[in-house]
C-alpha cells in the first residue's frame, strides 16, 4: 500500500505556481528522490508536503487520507522532515534537540515521560551520535548536526521521512555515512522516505524511483535505471551530452580545442589520469585503441578529440591500428599508458613500436618540455 502519493499536485508560493502536474507514489521501505536544476521548485514541493507553504492544487494522500483533513498533530505523528535551514537553539544540547522530536506526543505541557526519553536515546545510538547528548548544538560539526536532526525526525517516529537535500555541507565521508544510515533506518524501520538530492551519483545510488522536476512540471519519474540512461541527465541540466557519463553518473569539464598534440595509447583504465591531466592542461589529444566496453570509455569520448574506438569483445583489427597510425603521425608526441596488451588489444603493439621508431614516445612528465608549455 502507498503510505503516501500527490496527484495532479501544485505547488508555489502566493498566487504563483512554481511547479504543477506531479504525482507520485511511495510505498513503505522506498526512498523517493526529487533532482532538478536549482530553482526548479524541488524545496517547494517539500515544503508544501509538509504544509509549511499552502497545496496551490491537487492533494497529497497519507494512507488514503487528504492532508487538507488532517490535523497537524496528525499529521506531525506521521510525517517528519531534516530541512536545509541550519538552526542555532540557544543552550540546548544534543539531546535536548532530539527530544523535541516527541512533543507531538506529549501534553499541553510538554512534559516528557520515561518512555519519550527512551525514544530519544533509541533515536540516537541509531544514526551514531548517543556520545553527543550532553553536548551543546551549537559546538558539533556539520556532520554530527545532519545526524542529530535525523535522529530527531526518527525520534518522531514517523510512517514518512522527508529531507531536504540533507548532504550540503557535508564532506564525502559524511554524505556516505548519512546515506548509509538513512537506508539502514529505512530497512528496519520500513519508513517511506522524500528527498531532494544534488548529487546525481548519490541520488542514482539511494533511490528507488526518481522525480525530474524541469520547465514548471515533474517531468519524469521512473527508476534510477530509467532516469540515469541516454542523453536526458544532459538535457534536465542543460549540459552536453559528451561531457556526461550516465555510465558513472559524473560530469567532465570541455575539452581542449584544436588539433591533437598527444597521441595515447592506453586501456584498461590506466590513461584516465592522463586524459584528466592533459585536459587541465589545455592539450588537444588523440587517443586509442581503446575498446566500447573499456573503463576508459566514457572519459575518452569526453576528452579526446579524435578516438580509435574498437568493438567490444572483439580483437583491436588492422583498420582500427591504421586509423590510429594516421593519427598518431600528426602528433608532436606519444604517451603509452600500458605495461602489457592482452589477446584482445594485441594491435596496440604496433602503435608502441611505430611510436618507438620514429621517437615520439615520451613520459607523461615530459608533456611540458616536449611541447614547450
Amino acid at each position: 500500500m502507498n503510505v503516501i502519493c500527490a496527484e495532479n499536485l501544485s505547488v508555489g508560493y502566493g498566487k504563483k505556481i512554481i511547479v504543477g502536474d506531479i504525482d507520485f507514489k511511495v510505498r513503505h521501505g522506498e526512498i523517493l528522490t526529487i533532482i532538478g536544476a536549482n530553482g526548479s521548485g524541488k524545496s517547494t514541493i517539500l515544503k508544501s508536503i509538509l504544509q509549511q507553504l499552502e497545496i496551490m492544487g491537487g492533494a497529497v494522500f497519507i494512507n488514503g487520507k487528504n492532508i487538507r483533513e488532517m490535523s497537524g498533530n496528525e499529521v506531525s505523528r506521521s510525517m517528519s522532515a531534516v530541512m536545509t535551514e541550519r538552526i542555532e537553539p540557544e543552550l540546548m544540547t544534543c539531546g535536548d534537540v532530539v527530544e523535541s522530536g516527541r512533543y507531538p506526543y506529549t501534553n499541553r505541557l510538554g512534559i516528557l515521560s520515561k518512555n519519550d526519553s527512551k525514544k530519544t536515546d533509541e533515536a540516537m545510538k541509531l544514526v551514531g551520535v548517543e556520545s553527543l547528548k550532553y553536548t551543546d548544538f551549537n559546538c558539533i560539526s556539520d556532520g554530527q548536526r545532519q545526524r542529530v536532526m535525523l535522529a530527531r525526525a526518527i525520534c518522531q517516529e514517523p510512517e514518512i521521512l522527508v529531507l531536504d537535500e540533507p548532504t550540503s555541507f557535508l564532506d564525502i565521508h559524511h554524505k556516505l555515512e548519512l546515506l548509509n544510515i538513512l537506508k539502514k533506518l529505512v530497512k528496519e524501520k520500513n519508513l517511506a522516505v522524500i528527498m531532494s538530492l544534488h548529487e546525481l551519483d548519490l541520488a542514482q545510488k539511494v533511490s528507488d524511483r526518481i522525480i525530474c522536476i524541469n520547465n514548471g512540471m515533474a517531468e519524469k519519474n521512473g527508476t534510477p535505471e530509467e532516469i540515469f540512461s541516454g542523453d536526458y541527465i544532459s538535457r534536465l541540466y542543460n549540459m552536453n551530452n559528451k561531457n556526461f557519463n550516465h555510465y558513472y553518473c559524473s560530469a567532465e569539464l570541455e575539452r581542449p580545442q584544436g588539433k591533437p598534440q598527444i597521441f595515447v595509447i592506453s586501456g584498461g583504465g590506466d590513461g584516465i589520469s592522463v586524459y584528466r591531466r592533459l585536459q587541465r592542461m589545455g592539450i588537444p589529444f588523440s587517443a586509442g585503441v581503446v575498446h566500447e566496453n573499456d573503463i576508459e570509455y566514457p572519459v575518452i569520448m569526453s576528452l579526446a578529440v579524435e578516438t580509435v574506438i574498437e568493438k567490444a569483445f572483439e580483437p583491436v583489427s588492422d583498420l582500427s591500428v591504421k586509423k590510429a597510425l594516421e593519427i598518431m603521425k600528426k602528433c608532436s608526441a606519444v604517451i603509452n599508458t600500458c605495461n602489457k596488451w592482452g589477446t584482445m588489444n594485441k594491435g596496440n603493439d604496433v602503435l608502441l613500436e611505430t611510436a618507438e621508431k620514429f621517437g615520439l614516445l615520451i613520459q607523461t612528465d615530459d608533456i611540458l618540455k616536449k611541447l614547450r608549455l
